[in-house]
């Protein structure tokens, strides 16, 4: 073996970047670090740049040097921390680490913290890519601000791209991108469903962890195949008009030795006190928000997926951990601020500028919270006082609606007021109603499992709750499964449960969901003022008796109201009195309790005609029929 060899050529690091990242404020440091190739003075090979501080010396080890911890040293840009240098000969597809001499001689092999690729765990080494690919999906991207508006339509299928379907054969059981591309975008599309949010599909060295526990924040993992091969998949979903959410976790990362953790024989990456910079829910190590290069380096991770991917949002994780010092913590576990307070100032700023710089340089996305306390103005401006996040996840509304739903039916009445409640904190957000993956894992049962009854009652409680979800205001996402009422708790490790929808009461909860995702996109009084106080008005909402509820929605000037009436106790409602704001014939356009999603058939034929008698502080009003454990909606008909 020839080993490359260093040449002397001058960095592609100018003064500019080396003084932007000092300040911590360069946004494409993709670009710059890690491992490009490229020619320079007619020789092929690849330019390496590193961020070691503290190190006395670093070097370049891999497949094409036969590992040798000294044959390919890097060079120290003076003052700046990072160590860079081309080397001739090394090919597209070879296999690297950085060697790291640190502190007092410490030494330790680390993978790249910019590789665009790394191989298929347990092995560890980053891989020099080329991020080259033919996209096909100029039409999505010029009009996807339309698609991720606040008056758009906007439901989102969550899901792990490992377990949603495997092969047979447990030597390979993994589809790939490019395997999955089309069976998932033509399943995606025939469901009615407008984006799929993914489970983080960043480099992961523990399958378990469903991909939070991060190592590669700039590669794909290799699980599932080749940069490009995501790209293939993310490309082929545009082109159908489904848009794409990246789970992303700035919050904390795994402690694996080729990791980020004690980068440079120091805490480089991760907060030196272990009270900011040790999680103990997760055994992970906290970044260090304090540090300008930290911080830019999150930030870089963000915008490199929003640029060479595509993706049209992210959606950052554990949200809450990062604004709390306190987090998870007891009495003198935590370390309060310079103000004496338990919010973490440094997370915060560097929320705020995340999302700062997503919308300057990519104004058509959208960024998503999946925050869990009662943090004020999470979607508002920055500029505002805000944190500057598009969408935030409504787990007041999970909690509480789940938490209703598992009472006995007869005993929701004693209940009702958990229902009321989002009306007091509705238009404080933007926000989206979440039944997420951590609802239906780790002991929590399906969704289906969750609902009381025999199994009938379980399946039209199901039904029931799906309407309401699609019906209140917010943004929507449904787990995987969950749209055909899956009886198993989710397991990371098998396949979901396909066989059934060979049974009639599951392909019914299919089928209820694809009409929800079709009627939430064709009827703008269900999705234009999601985000809007206009667009949801009560009409009753204290029927605690027989544990009813109706309420209308409306949309723009073009669109009807529409009228929602859910039953949540087992008994038929029949000659139910409830205001409308216009007369004539209201059309029954959604009925779970229609036979053809499994229910009895019970409702009102078609059509109601309203009369001219005032109800509920409306002008007119219908007696309509609602059918025991269901959700019914009317429309004006057209004239």
């Amino acid at each position: 073996m020839t080993t490359p060899s260093n040449t002397d050529h001058s960095s592609q690091l100018t003064d500019v970047d080396l003084q932007m990242f000092s300040e911590g404020k360069h946004y494409r440091l993709f670009d710059k670090m890690g491992a490009h190739a490229c020619e320079v003075d007619g020789s092929s090979g690849v330019r390496f740049a590193v961020w070691a501080p503290n190190a006395t010396q670093v070097y370049v080890i891999g497949d094409f040097n036969g590992w040798s911890l000294s044959a390919n040293p890097l060079n120290l840009k003076q003052g700046t921390g990072i160590w860079d240098g081309f080397i001739q000969g090394v090919a597209l597809g070879s296999q690297y680490k950085f060697h790291i001499v640190g502190p007092d001689g410490y030494r330790i092999d680390k993978s790249d913290p910019f590789a665009f690729s790394c191989q298929l765990r347990p092995e560890t080494s980053s891989i020099v890519t080329d991020l080259r690919f033919a996209w096909h999906d100029n039409d999505w991207m010029r009009d996807r601000a339309s698609r991720n508006s606040l008056a758009a339509p906007i439901s989102m299928y969550e899901m792990h791209l490992g377990s949603w379907r495997q092969k047979q054969a447990a030597s390979n059981r993994f589809y790939s991108y490019r395997e999955l591309a089309q069976p998932l975008t033509d399943y995606l599309v025939s469901h009615g469903f407008t984006h799929v949010e993914f489970l983080p599909l960043m480099e992961h060295p523990y399958y378990g962890s469903w991909g939070y526990q991060m190592t590669g924040f700039f590669a794909p993992t290799s699980c599932y195949g080749s940069p490009q091969d995501l790209m293939f998949l993310i490309d082929t979903l545009h082109q159908n008009g489904i848009g794409v959410i990246l789970d992303w976790v700035p919050s904390h990362f795994p402690c694996d030795a080729h990791g980020l953790g004690f980068f440079d024989g120091t805490h480089l990456y991760e907060h030196p006190d272990r009270r900011l910079g040790f999680h103990p829910d997760w055994g992970s190590n906290i970044f260090n928000y304090e540090s300008a290069q930290v911080t830019n380096f999150l930030v870089n991770s963000a915008l490199f997926w929003l640029e060479k991917y595509h993706v049209d949002g992210i959606r950052v994780d554990a949200v809450a951990s990062m604004l709390y010092l306190d987090y998870s913590r007891k009495e003198g576990e935590w370390v309060p601020n310079r103000n004496g307070g338990r919010e973490n100032l440094e997370a915060i700023a560097f929320i705020k500028c995340l999302n700062e710089q997503i919308y300057s340089r990519f104004p058509k996305v959208q960024t998503f919270a999946e925050e869990s306390t009662a943090w004020p103005d999470a979607t508002k401006p920055t500029y505002s006082g805000g944190l500057g996040f598009g969408y935030k996840w409504d787990m007041g509304w999970m909690h509480d609606t789940l938490k209703y739903m598992a009472n006995n039916p007869i005993d929701r009445k004693y209940h009702h007021g958990e229902l009321v409640f989002r009306s007091v904190y509705a238009n404080s957000e933007n926000f989206v109603l979440s039944l997420s993956h951590d609802d239906v894992a780790k002991g929590k049962k399906s969704l289906l499992e969750k609902m009381p009854g025999n199994p009938s009652e379980k399946f039209a409680n199901l039904r029931l709750l799906l309407g309401y979800m699609y019906t209140q205001t917010g943004k929507k996402l449904l787990f995987m499964g969950d749209e055909f009422g899956q009886v198993g708790e989710w397991d990371h490790e098998s396949s979901l449960e396909w066989n059934l929808l060979e049974k009639p009461e599951h392909a019914g909860i299919a089928r209820w969901v694809g009409d929800l995702n079709r009627i939430y996109r064709t009827e703008g009084a269900l999705h234009t003022k999601d985000c809007d106080p206009t667009g949801f008005r009560w009409v009753e909402a204290n029927d605690s008796a027989q544990s009813v509820f109706c309420y209308l929605r409306f949309g723009g000037e073009n669109s009807q109201p529409i009228l929602v009436a859910l039953n949540f106790s087992p008994v038929l409602r029949e000659g139910y009195r409830v205001g409308v704001p216009c007369g004539g014939t209201w059309s029954e356009i959604m009925n779970s309790d229609s036979t053809i999603y499994g229910g009895s058939g019970a409702g009102n034929f078609g059509s109601v005609q309203s009369v001219p008698f005032g109800s509920h502080g409306e002008s007119h009003s219908l007696s309509i029929t609602i059918p025991p454990l269901s959700m019914i909606m009317l429309k004006p008909a057209n004239v």
